[in-house]
């Protein structure tokens, strides 16, 4: 626990969680993010990467999923720990979050307890990254749930369990849907529009895909412009 006295509390960087069908870009989205990356890769989506010099790429294979949670943790901590990252990746979460059920399932044939392990595990894992001090991209599969989908809220979700994508996602700053329209990439943010999305960062609803981080970019440099007046009078 933390006690910060008023107008201390440090600004914490930001989290973006992008969901989509194959094929939108979703694991390109991390060039626009500055300074040096690490890519937890779990689906070997990672070759739009390939000449990137600011970005290194952990990519887990077959063998290691029967101890995801465990690689998966211990990697963390240690990008957490090593200055050289900015940003922590982890490019296909639904994969991760499949690999974990099946672990857990497992261990326990209990069906409601595995689904609160899984939930658990992945509120925990979202909670050390929210407090890691880095700023941090994670994507995932969508799925379409068709005119169904309409009637009850949304048509579009990201391919998780429902109560494990909120425990995950509860600390992330931006939520959004990306699609191709017209031949341009969008990202929806707009949660009225019932689809998993969100954006506490400014009061954008709809963007290109590149302008993903601009705003919150240009709402920090301000926030430094500020700060070095303050400090230098």
């Amino acid at each position: 626990m933390i006690l910060y006295e008023d107008g201390k509390i440090p600004r914490i960087p930001s989290m973006y969680f992008i969901y989509g069908d194959g094929g939108t870009g979703k694991t390109s989205l991390l060039k626009q993010f500055t300074g040096h990356k690490l890519l937890f890769s779990f689906d070997l989506s990672s070759n739009v990467l390939i000449g990137q010099a600011d970005t290194d790429v952990l990519i887990f294979q077959q063998s290691d999923m029967p101890q995801i949670q465990h690689y998966v943790e211990t990697m963390v901590v240690r990008a957490i720990n090593n200055e050289k990252y900015q940003v922590i990746a982890l490019d296909n979460v639904s994969a991760l979050q499949n690999f974990v059920l099946e672990n857990i399932d497992n261990a326990s044939k209990d069906n409601r307890q595995n689904y609160q392990k899984l939930q658990l595990w992945f509120r925990q894992l979202g909670t050390t990254l929210k407090e890691s001090g880095k700023t941090v991209y994670a994507t995932a599969h969508q799925v379409d749930n068709g005119t169904a989908g309409i009637t009850g809220g949304g048509r579009y979700a990201a391919d998780m369990n429902e109560k494990t994508f909120n425990a995950f996602t509860s600390m992330f700053d931006v939520v959004g849907r990306i699609y191709i329209k017209d031949g341009q990439r969008m990202i929806d943010l707009d949660p009225e529009q019932g689809n998993h999305a969100k954006n506490r960062l400014d009061d954008r609803k709809l963007i290109h895909a590149e302008e993903l981080i601009k705003s919150n970019e240009k709402k920090e440099e301000k926030e430094q412009t500020q700060n070095d007046s303050i400090i230098h009078g």
